[in-house]
């Protein structure tokens, strides 16, 4: 239990280099969406690898430290009441980027998930859990557009009875009038989640790993240790600064 309670620096690094990432990149999506600024990649293919990137490893980091935390039902109600602050805030001050099921919904949802199924994940062979979870993320994939598949490969239809009402868009099968600004259902991102999870379970008690993990951030450490904080006032500071640089007439 003492290894699984240990802080890693390692990770805390590359989760502030994730935070990091996305402060920069929703800078750009500040800066073009509401400035008018023309960056013709940012809609294209780098861009959407950019934001891909940014949530992938923030969801297998989160799945992989799931095992690492204690008090998981505190960590996953204290994420979910942050989620629920982000979808209050964009209601309030941003209503056409309103975020309903976003990343820290998800993330909290998630981390609650696991709390009962974990004795059940716990009797699954790592290597098996890892390799089912991949392939459930790469067929449900695309169930938020309606089919099953992972990206440009489609692989036939889900039944259109599913996408019903809201508790089926936080599943995965969104209402036809749902539109969020930040959007993460429960399916398909808990089979990435779980790949996380797993991927601990598999790697997480060798000695070889544990080493590396161990290894210092420096400047990224800490800003991996405080990334909720973060997360919550990114906007608000760039928000800050580019009304003042328009005011300055930068923008």
């Amino acid at each position: 239990m003492e290894v699984k309670r240990e802080r890693l620096p390692l990770l805390d690094a590359l989760r502030g280099l994730t935070i990091l990432s996305m402060i920069v990149y929703h800078g750009m999506y500040d800066l073009v969406e509401l400035y008018g600024l023309h960056v013709g990649w940012f809609w294209k293919a780098p861009g959407y690898v950019w934001q891909q990137s940014i949530c992938w490893i923030f969801i297998l980091l989160s799945g992989f430290c799931w095992s690492l935390g204690s008090r998981p039902l505190r960590r996953g109600l204290l994420v979910s009441a942050c989620g629920l602050v982000v979808t209050a805030v964009t209601c309030v001050f941003m209503p056409s980027e309103l975020i309903i099921f976003g990343i820290l919904t998800f993330t909290g949802a998630a981390m609650l998930a696991l709390i009962p199924l974990s004795k059940l994940l716990e009797k699954v062979p790592a290597g098996v859990g890892l390799a089912a979870s991949a392939v459930l993320f790469f067929l449900s994939r695309n169930v938020n557009a309606g089919y099953w598949g992972f990206e440009q490969l489609m692989l036939g239809r889900v039944p259109e009875g599913l996408y019903r009402n809201l508790f089926t868009t936080f599943l995965g099968f969104q209402a036809p009038d749902f539109y969020s600004g930040d959007y993460f259902s429960f399916i398909p991102w808990i089979f990435l989640y779980l790949c996380g999870y797993f991927l601990y379970e598999l790697l997480g008690s060798r000695e070889r790993v544990l080493h590396v993990l161990r290894l210092r951030g420096g400047f990224l450490e800490t800003i991996g240790k405080h990334s909720l904080l973060i997360y919550m006032l990114h906007q608000i500071v760039l928000m800050a600064v580019f009304t003042v640089a328009a005011w300055m007439g930068i923008l």
